[in-house]
């Protein structure tokens, strides 16, 4: 098996966690293809026992390796996207930070994950896209998100009027922050902290949420993820930030953002003994109480 590994950073308590999980994936006579600036950042830290390959664009991986390892927290996850693409290659997320709803392993489970993973004893969960479309090509071809896409104010002083329609029917003019459009993967990111719903990863949404609205009984919608949504942004000042997860640019008032799902989704794979609400149970505390 040829296991590709994705990460951004490496913090010094985590140094016995890697090792471990090199230690294994060689026991296991795994081959290993690691993100170059990743794999520059182990070597004289982490003992890799042989020569892995490496690799830094997405035409360096693309039908290369059987799964990709993403080493780090979500955001790191995230930014697996613009390697993996359409290409099909599963992806587990390894949590080396604090929350983690898609890097779901955490790093005292990397032994029997990976002893999971040789033996076949997952399952994936198909996750979906959002795809951003606009005259300009904004984003290039990486015009989606697994997440979320969010329109935000571009200076703290002044409000944005965002016109939304939902296939052709006008939704509404918000006078907010920003709005945001997640996916149900993103339902658990910036959606939540804004006050919007969570939903499972197989529920085939999208969710429109405003950020600090103007007007209090303005709440947040579920909608169907074949609708096909426009936007159209006014303000006092012209330009505002759009952002795709952790990508983002400045436009102006000028363009229509148009959104609707994408035609690929992303494999993420979990543990055959975790599931969707046992995470969002244990990430989010829900059923404790320091009186028991």
């Amino acid at each position: 098996m040829k296991i590709a590994i994705f990460g951004k950073s490496i913090e010094q308590e985590h140094i016995p966690y890697l090792q471990q999980l090199f230690d294994k994936l060689k026991d296991c006579g795994c081959s290993l293809l690691i993100f170059e600036s990743y794999y520059n950042l182990l070597k004289g830290r982490v003992k890799l026992h042989s020569k892995a390959e490496t690799f830094s664009l997405y035409r360096d991986f693309k039908g290369k390796a059987d799964l990709l390892i993403s080493i780090g927290g979500d955001g790191t996850l995230l930014d697996t996207i613009a390697l993996v693409r359409d290409s099909g290659t599963p992806v587990m997320g390894i949590n080396m930070g604090r929350l983690g709803f898609l890097s779901s392993i955490s790093k005292e489970e990397i032994m029997p994950a990976i002893d999971a993973i040789i033996q076949g004893d997952y399952t994936y969960d198909k996750r979906s896209l959002l795809r951003l479309n606009t005259d300009f090509q904004l984003f290039g071809d990486l015009n989606y998100a697994l997440n979320e896409l969010s329109i935000l104010k571009n200076y703290p002083s002044s409000m944005l009027s965002i016109s939304a329609w939902i296939d052709d029917k006008f939704l509404n003019s918000y006078w907010a922050d920003g709005l945001i459009i997640a996916t149900p993967t993103g339902s658990t990111a910036y959606n939540l902290s804004c006050g919007g719903p969570i939903l499972t990863p197989d529920s085939n949404n999208f969710i429109i949420t405003p950020i600090a609205t103007h007007n209090l009984s303005v709440r947040p919608l579920v909608i169907p993820d074949t609708s096909h949504i426009l936007i159209r942004v006014e303000g006092r000042i012209k330009n505002f930030l759009i952002s795709l997860d952790s990508r983002s640019e400045t436009i102006d008032s000028s363009m229509e953002l148009r959104i609707e799902k994408e035609q690929f989704g992303i494999n993420i794979i979990k543990m055959n003994n975790k599931n969707f609400f046992s995470t969002i149970r244990n990430k989010l505390k829900w059923g404790l109480d320091i009186r028991n």
